[in-house]
C-alpha cells in the first residue's frame, strides 16, 4: 500500500498549491476536524452513499490528500473492489497509506496529475474528487480526463466548497472563514497561508449550476463524434451551501 512515485512537471500555480499542501501535510486532518467540527466526514459518507457503491465495484479518487473519501469507497467496495488513491502532491500522499493500513484496508495510493491521468479510458465504475477541483490550473480538464477514464453509465462524484445562497447566513460564513478560520488553521499547522488561500478560492469557485456547466463543458471534451459524455447532473447543496456534492452520470 506505498505510494507509488511518479514524477509530474509541475506548472508555475500548480507547483505553488503543491508546496502548500505539503507543508500543512502533517497536521491537515486536525484542522479539517477542528475548523469543520468534523462535517467533512459527513459530507464524505454522503458522497458515497449518493455513489451507489457497492460490493466488487473499482474507484479512483482524485486528489485522495490523505486518503480519508478513498478509505469511506474502500469500506463499502470490500476486498472484491478495487480503490485507487491518487494525488498529485506526494507530500499529502505521504500519510494516506499508514492510514488506510490502521484499518486493514487495502488501497492502492498513487502520485497522479489529474490533467493527465495515466489509466486507460474507461477503467473506473466510479471517479472521485473532493475537495480538490478548485486547486486545479484547468478544471474542465481535469473533469474531461475523469470522464475519460470512468466506464459509460458509471458515476462521477465532486465534493466541493461553494457560497451560501441565504444572504444572513453567507455574511455569517465569510466572517468566519475569511477571519477565524485562517487563524486557526494557521495556529494548527503553522501555514496561514494556506488557510487564506482556501478561503479566497472557495469564494471565487463556482458552484450549483454554474459548476454543472462545467462538468457538462468536460463532458463534451470527453465525448466522441461531438456528442457530450455526460448524461445527467445532480446537484445537491451540504450544510446550507458551505459545499455541494455533483453526481454526474457517464453516457
Amino acid at each position: 500500500m506505498e505510494a507509488a512515485p511518479s514524477p509530474i512537471p509541475n506548472r508555475p500555480q500548480s507547483q505553488k498549491v503543491e508546496s502548500m499542501f505539503g507543508k500543512v501535510a502533517k497536521n491537515y486532518d486536525l484542522a479539517n476536524d477542528v475548523l469543520s467540527l468534523g462535517i467533512h466526514h459527513l459530507w464524505r459518507k454522503k458522497l458515497v452513499r449518493m455513489s451507489g457503491c457497492q460490493p466488487g465495484m473499482s474507484v479512483l479518487d482524485c486528489a485522495t490528500g490523505t486518503g480519508d473519501l478513498a478509505i469511506e469507497f474502500k469500506k463499502h467496495v470490500g476486498p472484491t473492489g478495487t480503490v485507487i488513491g491518487s494525488d498529485f502532491c506526494k507530500g499529502m500522499l505521504d500519510f494516506a497509506p499508514a492510514k488506510a493500513a490502521r484499518l486493514n484496508l487495502q488501497i492502492t495510493f498513487e502520485q497522479q496529475d489529474v490533467t493527465q491521468l495515466s489509466y486507460p479510458s474507461e477503467t473506473f465504475d466510479l471517479v472521485s474528487i473532493s475537495f480538490g477541483i478548485r486547486n486545479v490550473e484547468n478544471p474542465v480538464k481535469g473533469l474531461s480526463e475523469m470522464l475519460r477514464v470512468l466506464k459509460p453509465g458509471g458515476k462521477l462524484l465532486v465534493l466541493e466548497f461553494g457560497q451560501p445562497p441565504s444572504k444572513l447566513f453567507s455574511s455569517v460564513y465569510r466572517l468566519y472563514s475569511s477571519k477565524i478560520l485562517p487563524k486557526i488553521g494557521g495556529w494548527i499547522t503553522g501555514e496561514r497561508g494556506a488557510y487564506e488561500y482556501l478561503e479566497k478560492s472557495s469564494a471565487l469557485f463556482p458552484c450549483g449550476a454554474a459548476f454543472s456547466g462545467l462538468i457538462k463543458t468536460a463532458g463534451q471534451e470527453a465525448g466522441l463524434a461531438g456528442q457530450n459524455s455526460v448524461k445527467t447532473v445532480q446537484v445537491l447543496p451540504l450544510s446550507f451551501g458551505i459545499a455541494y456534492i455533483y453526481c454526474a452520470v457517464k453516457a
